[in-house]
């Protein structure tokens, strides 16, 4: 399995990805714009767990992980938008 902690921003996410597997830890900045991130994402064995911090919309990310076919949860840093999660 996959664990993947996700900081949303507008134009990139920075991402840190744990193997459980093999302890392996992945750090990566993936770009929003173009397809660098949708197949970062694609090319994941499953299962995988996305922890998301964001401050503004995220919904567009969750619906791209439950396409894919993964979990996704994430948290905005705005208290008054609270929590949100992909339906896998």
């Amino acid at each position: 399995m996959r664990i993947i902690g996700c900081d949303l921003h507008a134009r990139q996410q920075s991402v840190a990805m744990l193997d459980t597997e093999t302890g392996e830890v992945v750090n990566r900045t993936l770009m929003h714009e173009g397809s660098e991130m949708r197949e970062f994402y694609s090319q994941l064995p499953r299962p995988v767990l996305v922890g998301i911090e964001a401050i503004g919309p995220m919904q567009w990310f969750l619906d791209l992980l439950q396409e894919l076919g993964m979990s996704g949860w994430g948290r905005d840093q705005d208290p008054g938008r609270g929590t949100a999660q992909a339906k896998t």
